[in-house]
This record gives C-alpha cells, sequence and structure tokens, in this order.
C-alpha cells in the first residue's frame, strides 16, 4: 500500500510539472520563511519485527493526522525544514490482535534541495534528508506495563509546491523515517519494534 501511495504523489508531480513548468510567477528562493499545512498518514512498514524471542508478531497500525512544517530558504536552490504534527496514535497488534497502543511525536529536520530555485517555474519540486527524533507516549498493553524507548533516525524527503501566486501553492510530500525502538514489557526487554514509516502529507504552503 505504502508503494502505490508514493508512486501516486510521483506521478501526480510528474504531471504537474509538465504542464505547468513554462508558467512564471515571483522568483521563489533564498530569503524565503515558509509554512507547510496539511494531513499526514503515517504507514509503518508491513512487517515490525518480533518480541519475546520471536513469540510475538508485531504489526503497527496506520494513522492520519494534522502535520505542518516550518522551512527557511538560505539559498536560491538548498534550504532547511522541520516536520511537526499532533501526536499519532497507533495501536498495535501482536500475533493479529491490536492489544497494544502508543502515541509518538516525529519532529523530523531535513536539508532540502531545489533544482528549480530561484527561477520562476510555478512547479517546484524539491528532495530532501535529515534526521528524526520520536518521542513515544501513552503506551499501553492488555495485562501489562509497556515501554518504548524513543528513538533517533535517519530521514529522506521527497516533494512538490504548486505555485498558485505570490504566497500561496498546493503542496504533496513524502518522507521515509527510519523509526526502531527497544520495547520493555514490565520492565523487561523483549525485542525491538521495527516501525520505518512512509509519511505521506498533502496540503497548502505559504511562504513570506
Amino acid at each position: 500500500m505504502r508503494h502505490n501511495t508514493l508512486s501516486t504523489l510521483l506521478v501526480t508531480g510528474l504531471a504537474a510539472t509538465t504542464m505547468l513548468a513554462s508558467s512564471q510567477v515571483l522568483a521563489y528562493g533564498a530569503g524565503d520563511f515558509f509554512t507547510r499545512v496539511g494531513v499526514a498518514k503515517v504507514e509503518p512498514k508491513s512487517n515490525n519485527g518480533s518480541l519475546a524471542d520471536g513469540a510475538l508478531a508485531v504489526d503497527v497500525q496506520d494513522k492520519t493526522n494534522f502535520a505542518f512544517t516550518l522551512g527557511y530558504r538560505f539559498h536560491d536552490n538548498i534550504g532547511v525544514e522541520l516536520l511537526a504534527a499532533l501526536p499519532f496514535k497507533h495501536d498495535i497488534a501482536l500475533n493479529g490482535d491490536n492489544v497494544a497502543s502508543t502515541k509518538h511525536l516525529p519532529p523530523t529536520l531535513t536539508l532540502q534541495y531545489y533544482p528549480l530555485g530561484g527561477t520562476e517555474a510555478r512547479v517546484q519540486p524539491y528532495v530532501g534528508a535529515g534526521i528524526n527524533y520520536t518521542r513515544f507516549s501513552d503506551e499501553s498493553l492488555e495485562g501489562a506495563e509497556l515501554d518504548l524507548d524513543n528513538s533517533w533516525g535517519a530521514a529522506a524527503q521527497v516533494g512538490v509546491d504548486l505555485l498558485i501566486d505570490g504566497n500561496w501553492a498546493l503542496n504533496a510530500a513524502a518522507w521515509y523515517i527510519d523509526i526502531d525502538t527497544d520495547a520493555k514489557v514490565n520492565g523487561d526487554p523483549v525485542g525491538t519494534v521495527k516501525i520505518d514509516p512512509l509519511v505521506v502529507m498533502a496540503g497548502i504552503s505559504y511562504r513570506f
């Protein structure tokens, strides 16, 4: 499912580029502060590992919530962006039964490259790479105490702005984030959960 979502995002961006690349708006580049606001879906990978020496197969469920970014372009082609969001609450299935859950916050900082930055192209694709910090909270497990360690990991990003005017744009973006967390049940280590989600966001962008 995650591969279909990413393919749709890339095909949409390519089609928009083909139709709109010749259009012009105000130059898009160095000195721009911007925010992107929208709805994001966190899609963990399909196999999240196992716990208790392989006795429990882990399946972390998808979740959708409000998300936003803040960024700055310090060069026509280069910028930085911080992804933030409301907490995502994920149900966690163990051997097929939804018996656990957790909330997490996934702030992600990326260094971005804009190949058409500094031009008046109405379509502005970008790619990025950076680092993620994930904080887990409100863990729960039926009949036991669950604790998930916070996580640091790498992140990669692809996105596109479709400029409407000098300030507003439509935006679509996707991040791949490396999120692994060590789990404890009743204080005893039981293994590592590999979440490694694809985060897909669609919304609007405003630049100052």
